[in-house]
């Protein structure tokens, strides 16, 4: 099974967003981990927030630091403004240029969420045999 590893800055809104989603999306078909290069405390209560409106729990998630372990074990790593992060051969890394939601409210939050949302369900088709159930 595929296992991708979301690595954003402090691990409390685009990681777990994204982490989040594909979960939701993939049934289960992919391995899915966050973690960031500088951890928060806590998840964004905004960006939970949003999630929940699609059902979708992020209350009980801890922000995590990124590891080489983490690193070396994933298949993709899809990194969001973390630069500083562990390299392990033979992982494939994608950049994804996400706005950083720490200082939005929840209306801008939801426009993010949106467009996460597609680049999971994108990802997803690319990465499964039957898309269909996306």
């Amino acid at each position: 099974m595929t296992e991708i590893l979301f690595v954003c800055v402090h691990n409390a809104s685009r990681s777990q967003m994204a982490a989040a989603l594909l979960k939701h999306h993939g049934f289960g078909r992919v391995t899915v981990r966050s973690a960031g290069c500088d951890p928060a405390e806590r998840i964004n209560p905004l960006v939970a927030g949003a999630l929940a409106e699609w059902d979708v729990d992020i209350s009980g998630e801890v922000p995590s630091q990124v590891t080489y372990e983490d690193v070396a074990a994933a298949d993709v790593v899809i990194t969001m403004g973390c630069k500083t992060y562990p390299i392990a051969e033979g992982t494939r890394y994608v950049e994804w240029i996400v706005p950083n939601p720490e200082h939005e409210g929840v209306t801008g939050i939801r426009p993010l969420r949106d467009d996460m949302d597609r680049r999971v369900r994108e990802l997803l088709a690319s990465l499964v045999d039957s898309p269909a159930h996306v």
